[in-house]
């Protein structure tokens, strides 16, 4: 099977390519780069002008809910929201049902994303057995059954003995620690930031500290240890602050921010609308224009989802007893191209940067990239493409976006997997 991809602006920040050219495809691997490359009569063309060609996207934190949780999302649409969304990469956390904890479980994961074929689907395994926090996984087992990173998102590891322990194990194995950085001491009953709209809506705070003081422990074990943390979903100003000054020890420290705590504030709570209800929670004015700001200094490694996908029921009620997350997997893209991108906040190659290069060289995969005999997976974006939020368009279970209604400009508008075309303007090949 051969493509063409002919005349579009390609950015592949990896080999530091931007220009007007062509992506011949042969056999699932991209074969060539180049202007006017000829076609000889034996390839699909597909007209490219006007659009961005970058690497395939990578969503190195996502929730497909799979095992267990299938009334909230399963593998299968949850790699359709992700190939919709412009992803060919994702990488599944472990809180599921039972918990990805062992071998057989995260085979299960990693055998049914195969199944389901239209995306590259990496398990990620837990830190500690049923997400406990007490006794470390079976991490070299889940090593060896293709898992990519190890972690407990949705829950802080809060013994500092057990998180030094898995840092160092997952040193040996060559594998980050994922970390979700949280006080539960601190954060526990909270429902949004702590801060002046908490005090007017009446709402019990979460102080920015329950996400610093986790990040600073876990950045000085890091140094201790010598292993790779990662700094999942990063929402306040501290904390990069702590992350620049570990790094500038020696610790090796990367970090994601999510779409809605780079574009929204805790303002929009006022609405007490569920679907703004995330952890961390949305931060004040301050924090976000500090996020956007840090990804222009490189401070920032990627851009990740968090795509925490729910039934109604669990976000229909009030706003106390509603879950925390976000489905978005399917508007990451194109919240970042509107709200950052042609806001003007950043340029394209920095996002196309941090969907492609940034969360492969956090994993150590050789994806994200454009180079001949690589892996064809790419994703063309319409970056004039205006196009409303519709949750009920999901492909995803999850329905629960704050962004719906929005008018966004800038869309995904072909997804190809492996020399495949998965997606195509907003519907699945």
């Amino acid at each position: 099977m051969k493509l063409l991809v002919k005349g579009g602006r390609v950015i592949d920040p990896a080999n530091k390519v931007d220009r007007i050219c062509d992506i011949l495809i042969k056999d699932s691997k991209i074969a060539s780069v180049g202007e006017d490359l000829p076609a000889d009569g034996n390839e699909d063309v597909i007209d490219a002008t006007g659009k961005i060609v970058c690497p395939g996207f990578i969503d190195l934190h996502a929730h497909f809910r799979d095992p267990g949780y299938e009334h909230k999302e399963d593998i299968i649409t949850g790699s359709k929201a992700a190939a919709i969304g412009g992803f060919t990469t994702v990488c599944c956390m472990p809180n599921t049902d039972p918990v990805v904890h062992n071998g057989p479980v995260a085979s299960y994961v990693k055998r049914k994303g195969e199944q389901v074929g239209l995306i590259n689907l990496l398990p990620i395994g837990s830190i500690t057995k049923n997400l406990e926090g007490e006794e470390l996984s079976e991490m070299a087992e889940l090593a060896a059954a293709g898992c990519v990173a190890f972690s407990d998102d949705g829950k802080p590891v809060m013994r500092s003995d057990v998180m030094r322990h898995a840092l160092e194990y997952s040193d040996m194995l060559s594998l980050p620690v994922f970390s979700h950085c949280e006080d539960l001491n601190l954060s526990r009953d909270g429902q949004m930031h702590e801060g002046y709209y908490s005090t007017l809506y009446g709402l019990q705070g979460i102080p920015k500290e329950a996400e610093e003081i986790m990040v600073a422990r876990d950045a000085e074990l890091a140094r201790l240890t010598g292993a790779h943390l990662h700094v999942c979903h990063v929402s306040t100003a501290g904390t990069l602050h702590i992350i620049e000054e570990a790094r500038a020890c020696g610790a090796n420290i990367t970090c994601e921010v999510t779409p809605h705590h780079l574009t929204l504030t805790d303002e929009a709570v006022g609405t007490y609308d569920t679907d703004t209800k995330v952890n961390p929670p949305l931060r004040s004015e301050d924090h976000v224009k500090t996020l956007v700001d840090a990804i222009g200094s490189g401070l920032i490694d990627c851009i990740a989802t968090d795509h925490a996908p729910h039934n109604v029921e669990s976000k229909d009620c009030e706003y106390a007893k509603a879950s925390f997350g976000i489905s978005g997997i399917e508007t990451a893209v194109a919240v970042i191209m509107d709200k950052l991108v042609h806001a003007g906040h950043i340029d394209i190659s920095q996002m196309v940067s941090l969907f492609t290069v940034g969360p492969s060289r956090v994993l150590g995969l050789e994806l994200g990239t454009l180079a001949p005999e690589s892996r064809a997976d790419i994703t063309i974006i319409d970056p004039d493409a205006i196009g409303q939020v519709d949750p009920k368009t999901f492909y995803s279970k999850g329905k629960n976006t704050p962004f719906k209604g929005m008018e966004l400009r800038g869309w995904p508008w072909m997804t190809i997997v492996g020399g495949r075309i998965v997606a195509r303007e907003g519907r699945l090949v």
